[in-house]
């Protein structure tokens, strides 16, 4: 990390004043995250008509099983290939984001994460990293090329979104590269403070510290 600048000093008038004129854009960015999620709502959906099975702690289960007896799932696609010794380290930062699901289950959805690993790895990284979401393997399966979470370039970290209806199953929606970033909050934290995450990308006043691109590491590897 290089850089020692800091943000100019001025007076608690001149700072409130530009707190108010940034406040103006950050209210105008959720008004544009609402209109995004309601046009996220009123998306068609597609049926998933292929039978999927998967490697769980409690054996084999189905899509949807994997519901639960809800009405909406949420899945993860975390990045963990068969011949990986360690989940993906920015899959791992996501997930040491993830809140209780007690809080999608009140709203009628349950959660997922689903990697081609297989089981025996998953639950081993999981327990390594004091994690406790449900975690299922699809070796063996088409699923995770059937939705490219694993194509040609290798495995792709993604945010899938199905519906229910009876035995029915519908893939509503689903976003991958930096569209599953704010799902990862220590991103969204860290561009609350004056040096952001750092990233060569990221716009900063001359002197401010930047460092490597892919810094993210797992949580007991710093």
């Amino acid at each position: 990390m290089t850089g020692s600048a800091q943000p100019k000093i001025v007076t608690p008038g001149e700072w409130q004043t530009a707190i108010d004129e940034i406040r103006i854009k950050e209210k105008e960015l959720t008004r544009a995250q609402d209109a995004v999620n309601a046009m996220r709502r009123h998306l068609p959906m597609i049926k998933i008509d292929k039978d999927y099975t998967f490697d769980s702690e409690q054996g084999k289960v189905s899509l949807l099983d994997l519901f639960d007896g809800r009405k909406q799932l949420i899945v993860y696609h975390f990045m963990f290939a068969p011949e990986a010794d360690a989940g993906c380290p920015g899959c791992s930062w996501v997930t040491d984001a993830m809140s209780h699901r007690a809080h999608l289950q009140a709203r009628d959805t349950s959660f997922v994460m689903i990697s081609r690993a297989p089981l025996a790895k998953l639950v081993a990284y999981r327990s390594r990293m004091g994690w406790d979401q449900p975690w299922v393997s699809s070796f063996g399966s088409e699923f995770n090329y059937d939705f490219n979470a694993t194509n040609d370039e290798g495995e792709n970290h993604m945010a899938s979104v199905f519906l229910r209806d009876g035995d029915d199953i519908y893939r509503t929606y689903y976003t991958d590269n930096r569209g599953v970033e704010h799902l990862g909050s220590h991103w969204t934290w860290l561009d609350l403070t004056p040096y952001g995450r750092q990233e060569p990308w990221e716009k900063t006043p001359d002197g401010w510290p930047k460092g490597e691109m892919f810094w993210d590491k797992r949580h007991d590897e710093y």
